[in-house]
C-alpha cells in the first residue's frame, strides 16, 4: 500500500489559474480540459449557436455575463498525469472564495494579457500565492492580437513580481502575423497546438521558424530569440519550486497557440501533492493515513435535488468510498458514503483519492468551510482564511409568507460562504455581509432562481462588522457595553 501511495501521488498535479478579469483565464481552463480529453468542444466565452457554453462556468449569472463568480473544479488526466484544475473568479468581489481556493493547490498558472502585462488583480492573487509559497507557471496570453514587447512583458513581471523569469517559447511574431512558438532550449517550433509533436529545427533562422513570417519581421525575430538565450535566466526548476523563478510560456488560448506546452510542462516538472502544516505536526503526503481539509461549500449544483457538496483536499492516505472519518471539530465519525469527482457540474462517483485530490462530500451541513477529516488522529489544518465582510445589507422580502424560506436559503448561502448572515435579537429582518458588491448581485440571482425567492436590498444602520478577541468573562460584557453604548450628541 504504501508504494501504491507514494506512485498515485506523484501523478497529482492540483493548480489553480489565476488573472485580472478579461486576461483569458476561462478560454485557457477550457483548452486545457480540451487537451485532457475532458471535453469534446471548446466553447467560447460568448458561446455561438454551434458551441458548447463554457464547462468551467455553470451558473446562469456566469454564463449571462461571462465571467467566473464562484470556483470550479475539474478533474482530468493528461499522459500519466491526473490534474486537478481549479477555476477561481477573478473579479475583486470574489476574494474570499478564491483565497480559500489558494489554501487547496500546489501551483498556479498566471495568465497575462499580451497587451496590458500585470494588472492590478493579478498582483494582488500574487501576492497571495507568494505568501504560501505556491510556485507559479506563467502564461502569456492573446500574442494573436496586437501585444507589447516579450522583454517588456518580461522585465515588468521581473519588476513588479520580485520574480526570475525563465522563457521557455518564444513568440514567432505578434498579431496577424503570429505563426506559433519557437522553444528556445529544444530548438523545436509548435505552430497549432493540433501538432501533437513539436517539429525540430536547425535554429530560429530555419524557413520552419523564421520562415513562416513576413520577410521584414525574420531578423528581429532571430535576433530576440538570441537574445532571450543570452539575457535570460534558463529554467531552474529547485528556484521554481522555491517560488524564485516562474517559467513563461507565450501562445493564444482562444486561437490553439501554446497550450499544449503549457499542459506539457505541468505534466513535466508541475509540483506534486506537498506536506501540510497542522497545528500539531506536519502530514506528509504519503502517510497512509487519510487525511483532508474542507475549503469550499457548493449548494443547489443540482437545482433538482438542493444538494449540498463540500469540496475537500485529500493531504495524505487513501480517501475511500464508503469509509469512517473522524471530523476533528466535533469528535464525531461521519461516513463517506458517495465521494464524487468533479468536472464543473458534472460528477462521478470516486472510489479512492489519494493526496492532491479534490473530491465532493455530499452532506447536509454536517461540514464547514475550514473543517478538517482525519481517520482518528486530533490535528486541525491551517491556512483557511476568513474575511470580514466590507458591504452589510439588510435583506428585504416583499412576500411575509415566505420568510421562513429565506431564513433556511440565507442559511445555505451562509454555509457556502457566498455571504454571512447576522440575525438581529430584535427580530428584524437579516442582515447579509459580502466582501464585494457583485455578491450582493450573485445572491439576489441565486435566491431568484435556485429558492424562488424574489428580494432587494436596503441600507443597514450598520457599516462594519470585525471580530473582537478578549479572554475573560469580565471582558466580553465590558467590551460589548463599551461599543453598544449610543454615541453622544456633544461627541
Amino acid at each position: 500500500m504504501p508504494a501504491n501511495i507514494t506512485e498515485e501521488v506523484s501523478r497529482r498535479r492540483t493548480f489553480a489559474i489565476i488573472a485580472h478579469p478579461d486576461a483569458g483565464k476561462t478560454t485557457l481552463t477550457e483548452k486545457l480540459l480540451l487537451f485532457g480529453g475532458a471535453i469534446q468542444l471548446a466553447g467560447e466565452v460568448k458561446a455561438k449557436k454551434d458551441r458548447i457554453n463554457t464547462r468551467s462556468d455553470w451558473m446562469a449569472i456566469e454564463r449571462e455575463r461571462g465571467i467566473s463568480v464562484v470556483t470550479s473544479v475539474m478533474t482530468f488526466e493528461y499522459e500519466d498525469a491526473i490534474f486537478n484544475l481549479l477555476d477561481t473568479p477573478g473579479h475583486e468581489d470574489f476574494a474570499d472564495d478564491t483565497y480559500r481556493t489558494l489554501s487547496a493547490v500546489d501551483s498556479a498558472v498566471m495568465v497575462i494579457d499580451g497587451a496590458k502585462g500585470i494588472e492590478p488583480r493579478t498582483l494582488k492573487l500574487f501576492e497571495v500565492c507568494r505568501m504560501r509559497d505556491i510556485p507559479i507557471v506563467t502564461f502569456i496570453n492573446k500574442m494573436d492580437r496586437e501585444a507589447r514587447d516579450p522583454f517588456e512583458i518580461l522585465e515588468e513581471i521581473e519588476q513588479k513580481l520580485a520574480l526570475d523569469t525563465a522563457p521557455v517559447n518564444w513568440p514567432i511574431g505578434m498579431g496577424k502575423n503570429f505563426a506559433g512558438t519557437y522553444n528556445l532550449k529544444e530548438n523545436s517550433v509548435r505552430q497549432r497546438d493540433a501538432d501533437t509533436d513539436a517539429v525540430k529545427v536547425n535554429g530560429p533562422e530555419s524557413d520552419q521558424a523564421a520562415g513562416l513570417l513576413p520577410a521584414n519581421e525574420r531578423d528581429a525575430f532571430i535576433e530576440s530569440c538570441g537574445l532571450a538565450r543570452e539575457l535570460c535566466h534558463p529554467f531552474d526548476k529547485k528556484a521554481f519550486m522555491e517560488g524564485h523563478l516562474t517559467p513563461v510560456y507565450f501562445g493564444s488560448a482562444l486561437k490553439n497557440y501554446g497550450v499544449r506546452d503549457l499542459i506539457n510542462a505541468l505534466a513535466d516538472f508541475g509540483p506534486q501533492p506537498r506536506d501540510q502544516e497542522a497545528d500539531t505536526r506536519i502530514v506528509h503526503a504519503t502517510e497512509e493515513k487519510m487525511s483532508a481539509f474542507v475549503f469550499k461549500i457548493q449548494a443547489n449544483m443540482d437545482p433538482n435535488h438542493r444538494d449540498r457538496i463540500a469540496f475537500v483536499r485529500v493531504c495524505s492516505g487513501t480517501l475511500e468510498r464508503g469509509m469512517k472519518a473522524k471530523l476533528v471539530r466535533t469528535g464525531k465519525p461521519m461516513s463517506l458514503s458517495a465521494p464524487q469527482f468533479f468536472f464543473a457540474r458534472s460528477r462521478q462517483i470516486a472510489d479512492e483519492a489519494f493526496a492532491g485530490d479534490v473530491v465532493g462530500i455530499p452532506n447536509h451541513g454536517t461540514l464547514r468551510i475550514g473543517d478538517t477529516l482525519t481517520e482518528g488522529e486530533d490535528f486541525l489544518f491551517r491556512g483557511v482564511p476568513n474575511f470580514a465582510p466590507e458591504i452589510l445589507r439588510r435583506v428585504r422580502l416583499d412576500d411575509a409568507m415566505k420568510a421562513k424560506k429565506l431564513k433556511e436559503a440565507l442559511a445555505q448561502m451562509a454555509e457556502e460562504g457566498v455571504v454571512q448572515l447576522f440575525s438581529p435579537e430584535d427580530g428584524s429582518p437579516a442582515i447579509v455581509g459580502v466582501v464585494g458588491a457583485l455578491q450582493l448581485d450573485v445572491l439576489k440571482e441565486r435566491l431568484s432562481s435556485e429558492y424562488t425567492l424574489p428580494v432587494s436590498f436596503e441600507m443597514s444602520r450598520f457599516s462594519v462588522c470585525r471580530w473582537i478577541s478578549v479572554t475573560g468573562m469580565w471582558s466580553v460584557n465590558s467590551t460589548w457595553r463599551a461599543i453598544s453604548r449610543p454615541a453622544s450628541n456633544s461627541g
